[in-house]
């Protein structure tokens, strides 16, 4: 509705015109003929840009001011994101926040405008989101194949995952990062397998996404631990054993191409620490006093970028096994520990979680080692189990060769030179004419 009226002291005898005018028309003028008031009020069906004056007799009042309308129209607007994310972070291409609503109208009728659509709350968050990474399995068995995830909130959200190596850097106690040669583009899901791993290794992620990449934080480094040894680092342990009671005093060196060193640890509650907190160590041997209670996985790292072996310490029932690989053929005696008690009945021993003995006694022997006995080891005793160790077995080779061919050699060299001496000095003695005439020369 539209109200026209004259500011006048006898406004008495007033009738109205009224204007309209949109960008494809005319004026249009509806003209007031009747009594007092006459269409002084009007209601509108049509948008456009609407005024209105006074008419008494001859006389004319000035134009009023403008009014602009605009009609309704039954269809609605309706706001979508592109991309369809329902969270942005600071940095990326949207970078406004709070509640977006839209309307529209014809191109060629200014005046026809849609309804306001519904709003759409659009939220930018300041801090980069920092994904969660999880490895499978903890523990390697040599050339076993590694699962990586990893979880950002809104995995659908368009968002691209890429994989690294953790490798050590010692000052600052922190790591690099070098991306997974089959990562350079990303994958669309977040998951991963690695292949032919053989030593710990630590592995990092973190996602993007957006045609000018959008990186999240990287996640924090996880770790999949083996007991194989190799030269370049390697964690020894003494006692020489892969599982120890917290009341025990144990040493652990670490050795390699390297004279720097830093040893780590890894508990539940603390996952990653420096076990000395004294950083890089040259020469590096650190003995524990008094080990933590729960499990406890301790390895070293290098100044040259390397991971040893790792080692589980325990403080609940222990497998008493070899931390160093045995050599095909050797004798090996597996036992069952509780505290300062060896447990020597009613134990079960396990080779990759398969059980293989389950008798009255307390050990289990092998009475020589093959490659087949390679694999991870626990027992049970009441209830009670323990962590799993790895045995590693190496080929015997040909070592059993080398004292049949040494001696040989040996024995030919020493009679070639008495050969030589007769044949210069020309030494008729009935010694030289022996060996020359000995069968088994002349053969």
């Amino acid at each position: 509705m539209l109200t026209c009226s004259v500011d006048d002291d006898d406004s008495s005898g007033w009738k109205y015109q009224w204007f309209r005018r949109t960008t494809n028309s005319s004026e249009e003028i509806f003209t007031g003929n009747g009594t007092r008031d006459q269409n002084s009020t009007i209601s509108i069906t049509k948008g456009g840009v609407y005024w209105c004056r006074g008419v008494r007799g001859d006389s004319f009042t000035e134009d009023s001011n403008i009014v602009s309308l605009h009609k309704i129209v039954s269809n609605r607007a309706v706001v979508t994101l592109q991309p369809n994310w329902n969270q942005i972070f600071s940095g990326e291409t949207i970078t406004l926040s709070g509640d977006y609503r839209c309307k529209g109208r014809k191109k060629r009728m200014q005046t026809s405008i849609t309804e306001w659509s519904d709003a759409f709350n659009l939220r930018v968050y300041d801090n980069k989101p920092k994904p969660v990474l999880t490895v499978s399995p903890l523990w390697l068995s040599p050339g076993a194949s590694v699962t990586l995830n990893c979880e950002v909130e809104n995995p659908n959200a368009g968002w691209s995952f890429y994989w690294y190596k953790a490798v050590p850097k010692l000052s600052g106690s922190s790591y690099s990062f070098e991306l997974l040669p089959d990562s350079s583009n990303g994958t669309a899901h977040g998951s991963h397998v690695t292949h032919g791993q053989t030593h710990t290794t630590g592995y990092v992620c973190r996602a993007g996404r957006g045609d000018k990449v959008y990186y999240t934080q990287y996640s924090e480094p996880k770790f999949v631990w083996s007991g194989g040894f190799h030269s370049s680092a390697s964690l020894t342990v003494s006692p020489d054993r892969g599982q120890h009671f917290s009341s025990d005093s144990v040493s652990l060196s670490c050795e390699g191409n390297s004279t720097e060193w830093r040893v780590r640890k890894f508990t539940q509650e603390d996952p990653l620490l420096d076990y000395s907190d004294r950083g890089a160590m040259t020469g590096a041997t650190s003995t524990i006093q008094g080990l933590q209670e729960g499990n406890t996985v301790y390895w070293c790292e290098s100044g040259s970028g390397e991971f040893s072996n790792a080692v589980n310490i325990t403080a609940h029932i222990i497998l008493e096994s070899p931390v160093h690989p045995v050599t095909e053929g050797d004798s090996v005696t597996l036992s069952c520990k509780l505290k300062t008690v060896r447990l020597v009945s009613n134990v079960f021993f396990y080779q990759n979680d398969k059980l293989i003995q389950n008798d009255t006694r307390g050990e289990l022997n092998i009475a020589a080692v093959s490659k087949s006995d390679e694999g991870f080891y626990k027992c049970k005793y009441s209830r009670k189990e323990s962590q799993q160790s790895w045995l590693t077995v190496k080929s015997s080779g040909s070592s059993s060769l080398v004292p049949v061919f040494t001696g040989l050699l040996v024995g030919i060299v020493a009679i070639t030179l008495l050969l030589l001496m007769c044949h210069f000095t020309k030494a008729k003695d009935a010694c030289c004419d022996g060996l020359v005439q000995h069968p088994f020369l002349s053969s």
